[in-house]
């Protein structure tokens, strides 16, 4: 007895997913036994369904009376449950028990666990700044900083609060706010913005927006607000509820008055529970869940598929998501005697040992081992110099190449360079012994297959918007190649929020997909967050709902409409257990089925809206537009 005990204690203390699978195990089994009488014992097997299955039913429905009158499913089967086994049918009692089990477990590995996006983007926050007072530096707590004190902020080190430079040169990444992944310039006038990183120069800042008004806490402020308005999705057996109970009662009531036969108004309260439609929703949701799986996509929500199956908009971040997120070399230009192979291997020498993203990007898209550099000089704000072959190589912004007088470069040169920097790319020029040789232009490229999935998702009738950082050039060289209609260039965190919020007010419902920290607050707000898992940031994948596992975003259409049949499965699944309860309840009423009968019945009826739901797992979506991207 006393192992038996210790047996228990251990099971009680297992997750709440291990025990309800143990209990489940148990009672299955012991229906079996109950049934098929395989094993003598002093008692009726299926007792062990009824308690360790039936009795917390029971309790969750006295709870929700209790607490806030809540009427659930669980009332209807805890009637049943207590009707059969006054009446001393423990099978059938045991059976619907087992079921609603069955179905409360399914729907709770459909739950995802709890995210941490909140947390991390506070450790993202800066603990500490450097003020400077009368040439003296103390290092202080962030939040302890004032407005208009001055700030020195060291290469490497994340900008404390928002403020203006008032001395000094850099680098500042912003990819935190903006999600671009390219560095921009900064110096004296300039802004910068709390949780961005400088790179490069040190520089000092006068606090303007201190505390809970700096751009990394309205950030945390933003998916705070947006997570808490997202409304979840109500079971649909929950939702009807109150009427089932009612119409249960009221049929077992009447019939018993009529027949005389207590039995027949059991049977009724049993052919009602509604097991098959419990089944209807978690089996879909969990065996479309494992297709997409396959295709590269870890569902991160219970109810997110059936939120993106409603999507009218799908809103698109551009880099990293559209665009490979990665500077590249498009083009190299000769305006000298120099070969363009001449401008390429001046400008990686010198980049060679460049910390700068567009300098790595040079050597990484060089192909080969650069040339040894000597010399090598990092002017922040402006480029690199570097000998290369005894030749003096500047790599770098006009101001780097000419100096205070950018009117060296020629009016042909000038129109070609802004046909390239309107389109949103990156230009460096190469200088060689002080003459200008030539340039090297990089761009954030369009992924290969965002042209077709932006075909497919306009074919499937939801329209893609452009939602990014980026400016407006860029934003609408990327739209006007992928033909996305509607554009919004510049948004920081707070736009992307606010024009989510506005296109849900405008009754769309609204799918988000994006990969930095700048796109988690969009992710939260939307009714559905589609995350890129391998370049995505930890912050934007605990925001969202689905994750993109290896980035490849040419699964989505595919997604979407797998979305579409789980709800017409599910919609299939409702349809024929009502269906099944409706023909059932008539038997019962004329006598024509018994509680046990019944209850097989509806054994029978679970288990046919399981093996549909089943089928989802190997759909694959037939239409020709999709076949193009497999």
């Amino acid at each position: 007895m006393k192992k038996i005990t210790e047996k228990l204690e251990l099971i009680m203390e297992l997750g709440g997913t291990k025990k309800d699978i143990v209990f489940l195990t148990v009672s299955g089994a012991a229906l079996i036994i109950s049934i098929f009488n395989l094993v003598p014992l002093p008692f009726d097997a299926a007792w062990i369904a009824v308690i360790l299955c039936g009795v917390p039913v029971i309790m969750e429905a006295i709870t929700g009376l209790i607490s806030s009158f809540d009427i659930k499913a669980d009332v209807l089967v805890s009637l049943a449950l207590i009707a059969s086994v006054c009446i001393g049918e423990n099978f059938a009692a045991g059976e619907v028990a087992f079921i609603m089990q069955l179905g409360a477990l399914l729907e709770d590995l459909t739950v995802s666990k709890a995210r941490e996006g909140i947390e991390k983007l506070v450790r993202l926050t800066p603990q500490t700044a450097r003020v400077v007072t009368d040439e003296t530096e103390n290092i202080i707590p962030a939040d302890h900083v004032k407005v208009g004190d001055i700030i020195r902020v060291l290469p490497g080190e994340t900008v404390p609060v928002d403020g203006t430079i008032i001395s000094g040169q850099t680098s500042v990444n912003q990819a935190v706010m903006t999600g671009e992944p390219l560095p921009v310039d900064k110096t004296a006038g300039d802004d910068v913005s709390s949780g961005t990183v400088n790179q490069f120069g040190a520089f000092e800042m006068k606090a303007v927006k201190v505390g809970q008004d700096s751009s990394i806490q309205r950030m945390i402020s933003l998916v705070k607000s947006a997570d808490a308005g997202k409304a979840k999705i109500v079971r649909l057996a929950d939702r009807w509820a109150t009427w089932i109970v009612i119409a249960a009662l009221t049929a077992a009531a009447i019939t018993w008055i009529i027949s005389g036969e207590i039995i027949r108004a059991v049977t009724i309260l049993v052919v009602f529970c509604p097991c098959a439609l419990v089944l209807a929703t978690p089996t879909a949701i969990m065996a479309a869940i494992g297709n997409a799986a396959k295709h590269g996509f870890l569902v991160r929500e219970g109810d997110a598929l059936e939120r993106l199956a409603k999507a009218s908009k799908i809103v698109f971040d551009k880099t990293g998501t559209l665009t490979c997120g990665m500077p590249k070399v498009t083009s190299v230009e000769s305006v000298s005697d120099y070969s363009t192979d001449d401008i390429f291997t001046f400008a990686a020498a010198a980049e060679r040992m460049s910390e700068h993203p567009i300098g790595k990007a040079i050597v990484r898209c060089f192909g080969e081992e650069p040339k040894y550099a000597e010399n090598f000089r990092m002017i922040p704000g402006e480029g690199v110099t570097a000998s290369v072959d005894g030749k003096q190589i500047k790599a770098g912004n006009l101001k780097l190449i000419f100096g205070e007088n950018e009117n060296g470069i020629s009016n042909s040169l000038t129109a070609k360079a802004e046909k390239y920097l309107n389109e949103g790319s990156t230009v460096i020029y190469i200088a060689v012994d002080e003459d200008l040789a030539g340039y090297i232009v990089l761009s954030d490229t369009v992924r290969e297959e965002s042209s077709r999935v932006i075909e497919n998702i306009n074919c499937i009738g939801i329209q893609p918007v452009l939602l990014t950082g980026d400016n407006t050039n860029a934003a609408d060289a990327i739209a006007a190649q992928l033909r996305i209609r509607e554009v919004h260039a510049n948004c920081l965190p707070e736009d992307k929020l606010n024009r989510i919020s506005e296109y849900q007010k405008n009754g769309n419902s609204v799918c988000m997909i994006g990969d930095g920290i700048n796109d988690a607050p969009a992710l939260r707000k939307a009714n559905i967050g589609i995350a890129m898992g391998g370049i995505g940031s930890d912050i934007a994948v605990d925001a969202a709902d689905i994750v993109l596992i290896d980035d490849e975003i040419k699964e989505l259409p595919h997604l979407i409409s797998l979305s579409k049949k789980m709800t017409s499965k599910i919609k299939l699944n409702l349809t024929f257990s009502m269906g099944l309860n409706f023909l059932a309840i008539a038997l019962a009423i004329t006598g024509v089925l018994g509680p046990v009968i019944g209850a097989l019945v509806h054994n029978a009826g679970s288990v046919l809206v399981i093996f549909n739901s089943a089928l989802l797992l190997k759909w694959k979506n037939s239409r020709n537009a999709i076949k193009q991207l497999m």
